[in-house]
């Protein structure tokens, strides 16, 4: 394995991501920030945040497929997210799990920060993915 994901004592415990990743592959991939949009470019969840982050993760999943990688390979995520509330935090549990079972993946949460912002790309848009993995 390419990538090790640790919560190291001292730092709080989460579930949802680790603190650390260390990553000792020789190919890192950057994924550009994923939106809800299906591979012809329609929308996909309009106004559904669990349904748009679903999208955005199916998104990071076929674009790391595309270079051998899948989301066993991540390193680090960053969500973007329009007029975060830690009430969304239900809604992003749930996207995320609907996109891992579409995937029948169960992979170790990577590290990861959310950010909360105004807005995005499209005033449609709710939440954006960014990704790096690395790849051995």
């Amino acid at each position: 394995m390419a990538i090790t994901l640790v919560n190291p004592e001292g730092l709080p415990q989460v579930d949802v991501y680790r603190q650390v990743a260390v990553a000792t592959g020789s190919r890192t991939v950057f994924v550009s920030g994923q939106v809800a949009r299906g591979a012809e470019g329609g929308r996909v969840g309009e106004g559904d945040f669990a349904a748009q982050l679903e999208q955005c993760y199916l998104n990071v999943a076929t674009a790391l497929a595309a270079v051998g990688g899948t989301l066993d390979d991540l390193a680090k995520i960053t969500v973007y997210v329009v007029d975060w509330t830690p009430d969304k935090m239900p809604l992003l549990v749930a996207g995320i799990e609907r996109a891992l079972a579409k995937l029948g993946r169960t992979p170790t949460p990577p590290a990861a920060t959310l950010v909360g912002v105004a807005a995005l790309a499209e005033p449609d848009l709710l939440v954006e993915v960014e990704a790096i993995a690395v790849l051995d």
